[in-house]
């Protein structure tokens, strides 16, 4: 009979690999194989041919894997060696790589420390943003002006803003001088922040003044307290040349506000102070979301070379030099840096979101729900061993400022801010979905409480096409919300309101993804103590 024919594999371009050859003579008396054993023949062939097509696909395997390097968690890192990495093969030779590699790792620096970068600089860019476009949209012009939000427009600029009351701000620079305010008697609280978004310090009832007014000098980061000592002032300084003035009037007579705002003086110390001019009624639409691409990098630079240059942030200073920004330089970064801050702005915020979303770094606060504190670190931003990072990018992508009242309230006085962004089988909320919160009666406050919706998007009020507050607000104060028998209460939110609650539904639209904030003023011992419990929103559809 014929001999069986060698069989021949390649793995590419290698050397084939080839079957010897096999010669099969087993006639029976007629000279001939019986078909039986020629089956027989033919099985065992299938099978050597089998194994050795594994063995030569074994080899191939092998070959391709030695071929591309080792994984990078196993290279050795020194002689020839090819290592597989994210941004592609590093290929060794006595230890050095190409010029190619360089500029592949190079990229990857940059657009690690990009992300990075994104996540340590988010409280500095939100503040800078919210300044530049209230600024310009309400025109101000003055270190002394005042913008007053108290429209739904007006206040859906600002971040998670509190919904249930007017603000009223003003940024100044400290770089041209110290800043005296001759501040007014009366229920009123405020404070001022630097643009890490700390509190210099409080204002009003919960400052030193008690609500009873005093004089008050702040001093940049580069002066001397000690300067503007002196009996009847309180002296503070700010880290940062740029600070935020933020007012709230507490007192219900609306001829309070008029008499507040011809009292309040404001001016550079040991200058003549003269009356602030208060912006409102103008009922603009604007964001103070920090932007995305490369005008988030924009803002960053300006604001870097506005202030100094803390020793704690020298280290995330030097990581963006090598993509043109820092101290003394414009911002005109190259197509290859552009790429990397591009590229590294996205991924931070995504981080970011994760964080916000999930926040690995606390626990719920009630057992068993998906409600956590919104506000979850110290106002120092910082402890004995660590900054907290993502605790602060945590809250200053979804919110602005701080106050100690925030991070410390006690029972009957402050406020907290709950979150959740899950329904009760830890689903994410949607915007196409209709949801209940039922809210057990005896919420414990000493004030009252609000609901207030946002955009996931934007982190502002939500945009649900409603004109009046309420729309995106349902608090405790309002009369025609209508309540359970037991004193319980249930809120709806959804793309369609259920027959008879239609007066306590907040809209959805789109794929606007949202979250809420559930607001406890003057919260009281229950909360403290966990004996009130809020249970998540319960997906209706």
């Amino acid at each position: 009979m014929r001999p069986f024919v060698p069989m021949e594999m390649r793995c590419n371009d290698a050397e084939p690999i080839r079957s010897p050859p096999v010669h099969r003579t087993l006639p029976n008396r007629e000279g001939r194989i019986s078909k039986q054993l020629m089956k027989g023949i033919k099985t065992k062939m299938k099978t050597r041919i089998a194994r050795l097509s594994l063995a030569a696909s074994m080899a191939c395997a092998m070959a391709a894997a030695h071929a591309q390097g080792v994984p990078l968690d196993k290279g050795k890192l020194y002689g020839n060696e090819k290592i597989q990495t994210p941004i592609g093969t590093i290929d060794l030779q006595d230890s050095y790589f190409s010029d190619d590699a360089s500029k592949r790792l190079f990229d990857e620096m940059d657009y690690q420390r990009a992300a990075q970068a994104y996540i340590w600089s988010m409280p500095l860019v939100s503040i800078t943003t919210w300044r530049d476009n209230q600024t310009k949209a309400y025109g101000a012009t003055q270190d002394t002006d005042f913008v007053v939000l108290e429209s739904l427009k007006e206040k859906r600029g600002i971040v998670t803003a509190n919904l249930t009351t007017p603000y009223i701000f003003n940024f100044t620079n400290l770089k041209a001088g110290a800043v005296e305010i001759k501040y007014p008697p009366g229920k009123t609280a405020g404070g001022v922040l630097d643009f890490w978004q700390r509190p210099v310090m409080d204002l009003g009832l919960t400052g030193p003044d008690k609500g009873q007014g005093a004089t008050y000098i702040v001093v940049g980061p580069e002066d001397d307290p000690a300067k503007y000592k002196k009996d009847g002032v309180n002296v503070y300084q700010s880290a940062t040349n740029n600070i935020m003035i933020g007012l709230r009037i507490l007192d219900p007579d609306p001829a309070y506000f008029d008499k507040f705002t011809s009292q309040y003086q404001m001016g550079r110390a040991g200058q003549p102070l003269a009356a602030s001019r208060f912006i409102k009624g103008k009922d603009v639409e604007w964001s103070a979301t920090a932007p995305r691409g490369l005008a988030y990098w924009q803002k960053l630079s300006t604001i870097i070379n506005e202030e100094p240059v803390r020793d704690i942030d020298k280290g995330w200073t030097a990581m963006l030099l090598p993509m043109g920004i820092g101290k003394g330089k414009p911002f005109n970064p190259d197509a290859r840096q552009k790429t990397a801050l591009l590229k590294g702005g996205a991924m931070g915020e995504l981080m970011i979101r994760n964080l916000q979303v999930n926040p690995r770094y606390t626990e719920v606060y009630w057992p068993g729900t998906h409600w956590y504190k919104s506000f979850d670190f110290h106002t120092e931003q910082e402890t004995d061993a660590r900054v907290e990072l993502d605790e602060r990018a945590t809250w200053f992508y979804e919110a602005v400022a701080s106050t100690k009242g925030m991070v410390n309230p006690t029972p009957g006085a402050g406020q907290v801010y709950m979150t959740t962004k899950r329904d009760s089988q830890g689903r994410m909320l949607r915007a196409d979905k209709n949801y209940k919160l039922h809210i057990p009666k005896g919420v414990p406050v000493e004030q009252f409480w609000a609901l207030t919706l946002y955009s996931e998007n934007t982190r502002r009020a939500y945009d649900n096409g409603g004109k009046d507050i309420r729309s995106v607000n349902l608090d405790s104060r309002l009369k025609d919300l209508k309540y359970n028998a037991d004193g319980s209460i249930d809120l709806y939110v959804g793309p369609k309101a259920p027959k008879g609650f239609e007066m306590n539904h907040m809209k959805t639209v789109d794929h606007d993804g949202w979250f809420v904030y559930f607001r406890l003023y003057a919260p009281s011992q229950p909360f403290f103590d966990k004996s009130y419990t809020l249970p998540d929103f319960v997906r209706m559809d």
